[in-house]
């Protein structure tokens, strides 16, 4: 299975962005990948990177804003370093008793999409509207209200090749725990003679997730994120979670494009192969599976039954 773990699940909000609180965050999550691990599972780890990469260009505009890397070299660097961290406490969970490995992943974008002309990928901390309008006046941003805050907004393509899937499946045949396409992979597009080179981008974590899962014929694809399902009339007294959705069912529903929505989306691409994609919290990626909590996206004809086989 492919477990995508959300930025929040990682990061959660209102916490200052610093490594220990990142470390103690990771810590649980590698708990909860540890438990799906030693349930039979094969897994392939991917993780978002939003306030990370936003963080480190902050950091680089702030010493010399001439000199500040592109946003696809600031993707591989939190790829690495969130990657590092997941990779260790992974290792520490299951008492080094199988190897993990964490591999920077390029992944092909179209340098026509119209995503570039439309920044929607929410990056970097949250503002008060006065502060966010006065730095991206000053630094050229777009900005968009990400619930009561607001923040940077980005370029995020749709991802659509991965080019090192080749090494990516020589690690799994080893038996590797793999980390991999961290904040969606590190953007790139394909010049004329065949060569890639890195795009100012950053690609949606769940809709290279299912794009992953998709090339590597898994059976299963976690969401994992701070809530525990999708919700109909979220943040109302009717508020009820949704225990299933059908593809068709998941594309009609209307959730903001910085919540649900791209898990939305991402999900019912990968379960139109006839696979399940679970959505809920980290911690509850077990139950997510047994078909006990979370919000499933199944086609109709898996509608009703309950998951099972093996899964890769």
């Amino acid at each position: 299975m492919v477990a995508a773990l959300g930025g929040n699940a990682l990061l959660k909000r209102g916490e200052p962005l610093t490594a220990e609180a990142q470390r103690a965050n990771v810590q649980q999550a590698a708990k909860a990948l540890a438990a799906i691990v030693r349930t039979g599972h094969r897994l392939v780890v991917t993780h978002g990177n939003g306030p990370q990469v936003g963080l480190l260009a902050l950091q680089g505009a702030s010493y010399k804003p001439d000199e500040a890397y592109p946003l696809d070299v600031l993707g591989a660097e939190t790829e690495g370093m969130i990657g590092y961290m997941i990779e260790q406490e992974l290792e520490n969970a299951l008492g080094h008793d199988r190897p993990v490995a964490t591999l920077l992943t390029q992944v092909i974008v179209d340098g026509r999409d119209p995503a570039f002309a439309k920044p929607t990928k929410f990056v970097g901390p949250v503002y008060e509207r006065e502060e966010a309008e006065t730095r991206a006046k000053s630094a050229g941003w777009a900005i968009a209200a990400d619930g009561p805050k607001w923040r940077r907004v980005v370029a995020s393509p749709r991802p659509m090749e991965i080019p090192d899937l080749r090494v990516l499946k020589l690690l799994l045949e080893q038996g590797v725990i793999v980390i991999c396409a961290g904040g969606g992979g590190i953007p790139v597009v394909r010049r004329g003679d065949g060569s890639l080179i890195g795009i100012e981008a950053v690609i949606d974590k769940d809709a290279a997730s299912a794009l992953l899962a998709r090339q590597l014929g898994a059976d299963a694809l976690l969401l994992l994120t701070d809530v525990d399902g999708v919700y109909r009339d979220f943040g109302t007294e009717r508020a009820a979670r949704i225990a299933e959705l059908t593809v068709v069912e998941a594309r009609a529903f209307d959730a903001p494009a910085g919540s649900m929505g791209p898990k939305l989306r991402a999900g019912s691409d990968f379960a139109m192969a006839g696979r399940f994609t679970g959505i809920g919290r980290l911690e509850d990626a077990i139950a997510i599976l047994d078909g006990r909590t979370g919000t499933r996206i199944v086609t109709p004809g898996e509608a009703q039954e309950e998951p099972g086989g093996a899964f890769v």
